[in-house]
């Protein structure tokens, strides 16, 4: 039987030692209570809504924002949800960007109905035919350890597939103020609220 990634320890390990310019975008749902567990940071992006829009909003972070780092955390229910933002990445091909997919190959939010990757779409190779720089699929700690480096030496644009169970885990839930969030967000940012 091939490992799985308990994904709250997967997202808490990503982010241990966090590069301090690093920016990151929490898909709707288990992706932002995962990274919100992990401890909550100014740079920390978290959607409330815009299902499948976390990959397109790191795309024009990491495009209006090139020195930094970008990582988009999101589900295979959401990467799925916005399937057109991988060509659209792939066509720009900004090299601060990451996506990691934490795949339960379940529609988490609605039900847990099995989603197209537990049915053999294969999202890694989806984007490698979008234009990624490279794309990887991780079942382990080793594999989420390998990626934490990844993020101090941007070489993308780059999707991670985490194979993770479909267990349930406990809500822990950021602040739920989209004008705060994206006040904060943009403050960290050195902009003006807006």
């Amino acid at each position: 039987m091939s490992a799985i990634l308990e994904r709250r320890a997967a997202v808490r390990a990503l982010m241990a030692g966090r590069p301090a310019d690093l920016l990151v975008v929490a898909g709707l749902g288990t992706p932002a209570y995962d990274l919100y567990a992990a401890g909550d940071h100014d740079a920390n992006f978290y959607l409330w809504g815009a299902m499948g829009g976390a990959a397109m909003i790191g795309l024009g972070l990491a495009l209006a924002q090139p020195d930094r780092p970008v990582l988009v955390l999101t589900g295979d229910g959401e990467a799925l949800m916005g399937l057109g933002a991988l060509a659209t990445i792939g066509a720009q091909r900004p090299a601060n960007l990451m996506v990691v997919v934490l795949d339960n190959g379940h529609f988490g939010e609605t039900g847990m109905q099995p989603s197209h990757t537990s049915l053999g779409t294969d999202l890694p190779r989806v984007a490698e035919a979008c234009g990624f720089a490279w794309s990887a699929t991780v079942r382990d700690m080793a594999g989420i350890e390998a990626l934490r480096r990844r993020l101090a030496t941007p070489e993308g644009p780059g999707l991670v597939r985490a194979i993770i169970g479909a267990e349930p885990t406990p809500k822990a839930l950021p602040a739920r103020d989209g004008a705060y969030l994206a006040t904060r967000f943009r403050a960290h940012l050195g902009l003006a609220p807006g």
